[in-house]
């Protein structure tokens, strides 16, 4: 009897991306990129942990891409195929770096809340019905946007490595389809609509890297994994992905560096802020997803969603100088509980009830590695008192073996994220939604510091009227008025009989690397047209007074994507860039991979 395990391999349902590669090489008409990083809606959460995330840090001639894995699911059925330009610097990239790109760069939608002065009567100071506007702050609010062996004369093995907690094989050569037939033959079940993008690669002169669990690993032990090799102009492959990917999936991207990036090969959009309802704006994702689908974004276009300082990303969870891995060497496993808590890798609030929990999500997979507990025990209870538990098996503790896993996987990872947000001054975040149709060209980005910043942190006034109605003031003066404190307006086609409809963009742009952007659309005066309509049917004059009323500029909370141009591929290796050096694709696609049940024979 035969025991057969095997992955399904589903294209862009994991991580994947591709970025350039410099290389002593003639540059080539067209380059090929596939896959996508993306997250698991269409609408961007708060912190948005459903999915996968990308991050480019960019360092003279070096790119590091570090790649956020989500994966539910059983370990064994866990894989990832990758295809390479060259063989990549691997190492382990830390999950908490993410949380805090997450939680810092977020959109949030605020609003400072005022009541007007109605002590001269039911219809207030203008005898109108809509007081003075000159009322008591009553507060403010907020809130956060709602936020894929040897085979003979096959593939040849070019590196095996384990990297935390994966196992990475590097092969090279063959056909697609003896590439196909060596994952096969190592527990890999492939789509059939592989082969043919197989083959593309090769043609290309990819490698291939075959990634899976280590032995024994579980799932709470991914990781991210930071890849690092020379190369410039970050690009996110999405042609492949369109094989598996939903309607209107989520892709977002950040950027470490000198100064803001931007897409080179998509367009960019300014959404219209009338369409988000910043009371509660859990619209945002859907108000994303119909301004990069009108017409010149035409489904293949950014938003900027944060643009500026990186110091706004708080690394005090990403390491800390109490870190130290020696003390376990020595230690009995008695006293290992008492060791982390005393590190911070392990907090408990007893005095407001809320129990123990570890700070890092390693931990308690690494642990796991070393003590097996039983299945009703809480792993951070019983860490916090290991007396109460005295009939845990603590005989295969291994203090140094410990030590160097939680230096690999905890602390070295933590103090290389920690060091890159520090020594890189400026953070971009990018996201848009795209659909399997749209994905014929992959994304690229550039650096342009010449563009202004893009705050992440929104404020408008929600003021409160005599009569009960309410008017929203946005940052940039213009006014919604609300009847009786009312739904957020749809703002219909033809409002009272104003012909054209309320456009979800209202800018959409090409950026070039230097200068301004060039607009293509701009929705502006149609935009404040409806909005004086609504208005006005309402008894509200105008649309208000601010003097940036309507005003969208490049700092405005920007949304921006770029279209790109027929036949031009990936486009990392279309001409030489910087420095003069010719650009080749390391093409970097995840095939989400997933083994099957093992089966007897």
């Amino acid at each position: 009897m035969m025991m057969n395990s095997k992955r399904s391999l589903a294209l862009g349902s994991l991580a994947v991306l591709s970025i350039a590669s410099a290389v002593a090489m003639h540059p080539r008409d067209a380059a090929a990129c596939g896959g996508m990083f993306c997250d698991g809606g269409p609408q961007p959460m708060p912190v948005d942990q459903t999915g996968e995330n990308i991050l480019f840090v960019w360092e003279g001639d070096t790119i590091e891409a570090h790649i956020q894995i989500q994966y539910t699911g059983e370990a064994a059925q866990f894989g990832w195929v990758i295809p390479l330009q060259s063989v990549p610097e691997f190492s382990v990239g830390s999950e908490p770096l993410f949380q805090a790109l997450l939680a810092a760069s977020v959109p949030t939608y605020g609003f400072t809340q005022t009541f007007d002065d109605c002590s001269l009567g039911d219809e207030g100071a203008n005898g109108d019905g809509f007081g003075t506007g000159a009322g008591d702050d009553g507060g403010s609010a907020s809130a956060t946007a709602g936020d894929p062996t040897d085979g003979g004369g096959g593939p040849q093995i070019l590196l095996t490595e384990t990297v935390g907690a994966f196992e990475i094989t590097v092969l090279q050569g063959g056909s697609g389809q003896e590439v196909f037939d060596w994952l096969e033959l190592n527990g890999y079940q492939q789509d059939e609509e592989a082969l043919p993008i197989l083959d593309e690669y090769i043609a290309e002169g990819h490698l291939f890297g075959a990634v899976k669990l280590t032995g024994g690993a579980d799932v709470d032990e991914i990781h991210p994994i930071v890849l690092r090799f020379q190369g410039s102009e970050p690009c996110v492959p999405l042609r492949l992905t369109r094989i598996a990917a939903v309607e209107d999936m989520g892709v977002r991207s950040f950027f470490l560096g000198d100064a803001r990036m931007v897409p080179s090969n998509y367009r960019h959009v300014l959404v219209n802020p009338l369409k988000i309802d910043w009371r509660a704006p859990t619209n945002y994702g859907e108000v994303v997803t119909l301004a990069v689908d009108e017409e010149n974004a035409d489904g293949r276009a950014f938003v900027t969603e944060y643009a500026g300082p990186s110091d706004v990303v708080q690394t005090f969870g990403v390491f800390s100088p109490s870190w130290n891995a020696a003390n376990f060497d020595a230690l009995a496993a008695t006293e290992v509980g008492t060791e982390l808590q005393n590190q911070g890798l392990l907090f408990c609030d007893f005095d407001f009830g809320n129990g123990c929990t570890f700070t890092h999500p390693l931990m308690e997979g690494i642990l796991a590695e070393f003590v097996t507990l039983p299945a009703d025990v809480p792993a951070a209870d019983y860490w916090a008192n290991q007396t109460n538990w005295p009939d845990v098996d603590l005989s295969t503790w291994d203090g140094p073996a410990f030590g160097v896993a939680l230096t690999a996987r905890v602390i070295e990872p933590g103090q290389h994220a920690a060091d890159l947000v520090a020594e890189h001054p400026y953070l971009t975040r990018m996201f848009t939604t795209i659909s399997p149709a749209e994905m014929t060209e992959d994304p690229q980005f550039q650096e342009n510091s010449s563009l202004p910043e893009v705050p992440n942190l929104l404020n408008g006034v929600l003021r409160t009227l005599c009569n009960g109605d309410q008017v929203f003031t946005l940052p940039d003066g213009r006014e919604i008025y609300l009847p009786a404190g009312g739904a957020w307006p749809d703002f219909p086609d033809e409002p009272d009989g104003v012909p054209g409809a309320m456009p979800f963009s209202q800018i959409i742009e090409e950026v070039p690397a230097n200068g301004a952007p060039m607009r293509l659309t701009d929705n502006t005066d149609q935009i404040n047209l409806v909005l004086a309509s609504w208005n006005e049917a309402n008894g509200w004059p105008g649309i208000g007074s601010g003097e940036s009323a309507g005003d969208a500029t490049e700092g405005d909370t920007d949304s921006a994507g770029l279209d790109g141009e027929d036949g031009a591929g990936c486009g990392c290796t279309a001409a030489p860039r910087r420095g003069g050096l010719a650009w080749a694709v390391l093409g970097v696609f995840g095939l989400a991979v997933m083994r099957r049940r093992s089966q007897r024979s």
